[in-house]
């Protein structure tokens, strides 16, 4: 393993995963009110990802990856809005199983984790151009 180049690998890896972590999230709060299209219909199901680390072999370091994309199985939300064009027979429409403070919090999360993996980013490219500069020295 190069151990100048494994750093900036590590911390690329992590910012790569925050940001489809940020985009999952970004989805599932602009249709946390998307109803079904049709009376009775399921809404917008939240979507949710998994992360798995694995072994790059281009530099033999451990790297985070995006495992899996995944839809979120816990019950909708109803409400009652027999106005609502897809309110079912008894004036009940389905709505999405997104709770927007929960996503907020983890976008966040998702955003200092981001943040973190660029500074160790920004670090390991100065060690690295420094170890540069010794070696012309």
């Amino acid at each position: 393993m190069d151990s100048l180049l494994a750093p900036g690998k590590i911390a690329a890896s992590g910012m790569h995963a925050q940001s489809e972590r940020l985009l999952i999230i970004s989805q599932n709060i602009a249709n946390a009110n998307a109803t079904g299209s049709t009376p009775g219909a399921d809404p917008y199901s939240r979507k949710t990802l998994s992360f798995a680390s694995e072994i790059d072999r281009a530099s033999g370091a451990t790297v985070v990856s995006v495992a899996s994309y995944g839809v979120d199985h816990s019950p909708f939300r109803v409400e009652l809005d027999p106005g609502n064009p897809a309110a079912d027979k008894d004036g009940f429409v389905k709505l999405p199983n997104v709770n927007v403070l929960m996503e907020m919090a983890d976008m966040r999360e998702a955003n200092r984790m981001y943040q973190a993996n660029l500074q160790i980013y920004k670090q390991a490219r100065e060690l690295v151009s420094m170890t540069l500069d010794l070696m012309r020295s």
